[in-house]
C-alpha cells in the first residue's frame, strides 16, 4: 500500500487550521507537548545519555532505576496572574508540564556505578560498562 499526499482543502480544515496559528489567544506554544530530545553514546567503558532539558534545576528531575528500566522523569507548574486596579482578574494562565522517559539498559551496564550531573541544561547519566564487557588488552601468545 502507498500513502499519497493530497493537497484538497475544504472549508471545515482550514477554519481548525486558522484557530489553531501560533498567534491565536496569544499564542499556541504555551500548549506544545514536548518531550526532551535524548542523545545516546557508547564509548569502550561507558553508555552516555544526554537529555536536553533547558530552564530546569537538577531538582525537577527524578531518576529510577527498576529492573534494568532506566526512567527519567520531570514534572512543573507555574501560574500566572494579571490583575487590574481593583484586585480582579484581567487574565490568569496555569501551566503544567511533565515528561518521562524510560530505557531498557543493556546487560552490560553495571547499575552501582550509574550518575547522573546537570549542567548548561542538559542533563548527563553515566552508564558504565561491568568489568567482565570491557574491552581486553591485546595481548601476545607464545608459540610453544
Amino acid at each position: 500500500m502507498t500513502l499519497v499526499k493530497t493537497n484538497n482543502r475544504f472549508a471545515f480544515p482550514s477554519l481548525i487550521d486558522e484557530f489553531l496559528k501560533p498567534d491565536w489567544m496569544g499564542g499556541m506554544e504555551r500548549f506544545n507537548v514536548n518531550v526532551p530530545a535524548v542523545n545516546i553514546k557508547e564509548t569502550d567503558t561507558t553508555f552516555v545519555v544526554e537529555l536536553a532539558a533547558p530552564g530546569k534545576k537538577k531538582e525537577d528531575f527524578n531518576i529510577e532505576l527498576d529492573e534494568n528500566v532506566l526512567t527519567i522523569s520531570s514534572e512543573a507548574s507555574t501560574e500566572n496572574e494579571e490583575k487590574d486596579k481593583e484586585g480582579k482578574y484581567t487574565r490568569k494562565e496555569f501551566s503544567y508540564s511533565s515528561f518521562k522517559r524510560s530505557f531498557t539498559l543493556p546487560e552490560i551496564v553495571n547499575e552501582y556505578d550509574i550518575n547522573a550531573t546537570y549542567e548548561n541544561g542538559v542533563l548527563h547519566i553515566a552508564l558504565p560498562k561491568r568489568e567482565e564487557a570491557l574491552p581486553k588488552p591485546k595481548r601476545m601468545i607464545e608459540i610453544g
